[in-house]
């Protein structure tokens, strides 16, 4: 069989296999292979209009889980390099730093990097 029937069959019955799932289903599948291949996130944090902080870089944001009742909490966290002057570039001395966002703030912005 040639390699490029074999990749068409593949995909065809993945595409059934995916179509026959639910809606929350085909979203978790997409979530996992998000964190699987990442993203390569922005994070923006703003004060009224203003923005203050840009994380650059970000693989994908977390949601944190207790230690004990597995239960999710009203953060979500990740690992980002810091851009400090805010030009929206990865300059020398901007280090990847672990950040966290609560769940009650509405004042940020995550989109994947152009």
């Amino acid at each position: 069989m040639k390699t490029t029937t074999l990749k068409f069959l593949t995909l065809a019955v993945a595409a059934m296999a995916l179509s026959s799932c639910t809606q929350e289903t085909q979203n978790k599948i997409g979530r996992s292979v998000q964190n699987w291949t990442g993203t390569n996130g922005v994070l923006e944090v703003y004060a009224g209009p203003n923005l203050v902080k840009r994380f650059l870089e970000i693989d994908k944001l977390s949601t944190a889980m207790g230690t004990d009742d597995k239960t999710p909490r009203p953060y979500r966290y990740g690992y980002g390099r810091i851009d400090l002057n805010l030009n929206g570039k990865v300059d020398p001395g901007e280090v990847k730093v672990y950040f966290e966002r609560s769940d009650y703030s509405t004042n940020y912005v995550f989109y994947a990097a152009p």
